[in-house]
């Protein structure tokens, strides 16, 4: 049963909801000033109930996620049988004094696990960062149309991000002809890079801010200094680069909305978008982000989706505590006192910090991970909290930012005929949340590779033996983005995931504190998802040996009894 999510505009007295979703929302300047509220009458979100805690010990968090989890199979964090019959009206605000009305689209969601991915919760902030009003170019004005009536096109590629742009200018380089569908709005998140990866990917002209060095504070006010540059992406130029490549390419586009994609009696596969519009091709790309359970199938035996959130704002300030030459990657000094016992203040909180003159800084509060989600405004207060004890004053802001990144979740399933790529294809790094390095990087192999299956799926014209060249082709393609060997380092990767859910503030410093201890190309090689299945035992021995005593005891009792420790255990038994 599909679930549905329907926010409409009503003009009504403030009511709270019962079930714990939030009320009260910041929103940002790209809307016009109203008085019209929202009102969300189809959502029941259910928190299951805390497990049975024992003693809380230092680095470890007092709620269990092994228990957590043999809960939720129990029990379902998100009822699609249960109507949400309170009336609950929003009242957005940003930071300054306008209140803010916000249009939420109707939407639909597979399960959910793609409700989680697509926001959950905080479904209309992850909504509000993806529709803020930036000037940016329009793809309308740089690709050629696509227009009904085109011959079938080889590929079409769902989503307009960095991902979805870098496969379809890749695709058509390899002599397919290939159509881009999606809305076309522009990029809103902030991307920091590592200076040295963007330079791999020819991409240097697209970093609009570079930082020397990049520090890690964690228990004291002395920087761990990680020496490497930082990289701040400037949001147009990676897209005019990524538009003058499709552009040169020939890709083709539709600013229009995939509804469904059916199978056609000659083999081919049908988009149907709004308006009535119908596309046929060979094969269809999702890379319209992770929430896509419409249009791809993933694995029913993979671990539940976790979130990391991360509230952020560019500022003027009269005064910044930090050196505008380095970037601070990550900023553990407790601030916020979060060995408080609150739900909200227990999960561990780090701020990202760009400074991009003495007194232009992109601040940034991000829960690396949790599950369910930590509401963007606990990280708003406690960033503002944060910025307060630093003595740093706000004099404008520029801009906001919910930084919304499902991490973990299943796999796509890699025998189904329609392909994934990005966050759709669980490309985003478990234990990071990183993946447009990823994406772009891999684009040229992947496309490769469906362009290498498409042309040995020809086929002979019979309708049957066309079906099943391109379903072939399909799963040769998946092969390339997810074969074994990336397989068995997904698995590490999540084994890293689940032990951060668990760590409190003391635990998670422990952990930094160890890791940046790592010979450089090993935790450059794990941040980039790049150490290869032997390389990662290696790794996890070295942090064993170098971590301290009661690090190696939460590492021997998550690899013993958390399920991801045994799937780890089972995964690497076959090497």
């Amino acid at each position: 049963m599909a679930l549905v999510v329907s926010l409409h505009h009503m003009a009504l007295p403030r009511l709270t909801m019962k079930e714990g979703i939030s009320v009260q929302n910041p929103g940002h300047r790209a809307f016009a000033s109203s008085s019209k509220f929202l009102k969300c009458d189809f959502i029941r979100w259910i928190h299951p109930p805390n497990s049975n805690s024992k003693k809380k010990r230092r680095g470890c968090n007092h709620s269990d996620s092994t228990s957590f989890n043999r809960l939720r199979t129990q029990s379902p964090m998100c009822s699609a049988t249960s109507i949400f019959r309170t009336h609950s009206i929003h009242t957005i605000k940003s930071l300054g004094t306008d209140t803010c009305d916000i249009s939420i689209a109707e939407e639909e969601f597979a399960d959910e696990q793609d409700f989680v991915k697509a926001g959950g919760t905080e479904l209309e902030y992850a909504q509000m960062q993806a529709t803020k009003a930036l000037v940016q170019p329009k793809i309308t004005d740089k690709l050629q149309p696509l227009r009904l009536g085109d011959e079938c096109l080889d590929l079409v590629i769902m989503g307009c991000g960095p991902a979805g742009l870098s496969l379809a200018a890749e695709s058509a380089k390899q002599g397919l002809t290939v159509g881009l569908i999606g809305p076309d709005m522009p990029f809103t998140n902030n991307y920091g890079v590592w200076e040295d990866e963007f330079e791999a990917l020819g991409l240097e002209n697209c970093i609009e801010h570079v930082w020397k060095d990049t520090a890690v504070y964690l228990k004291n006010n002395k920087p761990l200094l990680i020496g490497r540059a930082y990289g701040r992406v400037s949001r147009i130029l990676l897209r005019e680069e990524l538009l003058k490549r499709c552009a040169e390419a020939g890709v083709l586009y539709l600013n229009s909305k995939v509804e469904k994609i059916t199978e056609a009696s000659d083999g081919h596969s049908v988009l149907s978008c709004e308006n009535g519009v119908a596309i046929p091709c060979r094969l269809v790309t999702v890379a319209s982000g992770a929430a896509s359970g419409k249009f791809l199938q993933y694995e029913l035996d993979g671990p539940p989706v976790g979130v990391q959130t991360a509230y952020g704002m560019e500022v003027e300030v009269e005064n910044s505590p930090y050196d505008p030459e380095i970037m601070v990657f990550m900023d553990y000094r407790d601030y916020m006192n979060q060995n408080n016992t609150e739900s909200d203040l227990k999960l561990p909180t780090f701020l990202y910090a760009m400074p991009l003159s003495p007194t232009r800084v992109f601040f940034e509060e991000t829960c690396l991970a949790s599950r369910p989600a930590m509401p963007f405004e606990p990280l708003k207060k406690r960033l503002l909290a944060r910025l307060k004890r630093l003595g740093v004053q706000i004099s404008h802001l520029y801009e906001e930012e919910w930084s919304y990144i499902p991490v973990g979740g299943s796999l796509p399933n890699t025998r189904q005929k329609h392909l994934g790529f990005g966050a759709a294809a669980s490309m985003v790094h478990p234990a990071t949340g990183y993946s447009v390095v990823r994406s772009l990087s891999e684009a040229p192999s992947y496309a490769a590779a469906i362009a290498s299956a498409l042309k040995d799926a020809t086929g002979d014209g019979a309708i049957m033996a066309y079906q099943l060249n391109t379903k072939d082709a399909a799963s040769r393609a998946w092969e390339t983005l997810w074969p074994k060997e990336r397989k068995r380092q997904r698995v590490f990767f999540l084994f890293g995931l689940e032990l951060i859910l668990q760590l409190n503030i003391d635990g998670t410093r422990m952990f930094f504190e160890t890791f940046f201890q790592l010979p450089e190309w090993m935790w450059k090689g794990f941040l980039a998802a790049r150490l290869s299945s032997i390389d990662l035992i290696l790794f996890a021995l070295v942090m064993f040996i170098m971590a301290p005593n009661y690090m190696r005891y939460c590492l021997i009792k998550h690899l013993m009894l958390d399920p991801s420790g045994a799937k780890l255990v089972q995964t690497y038994a076959g090497l």
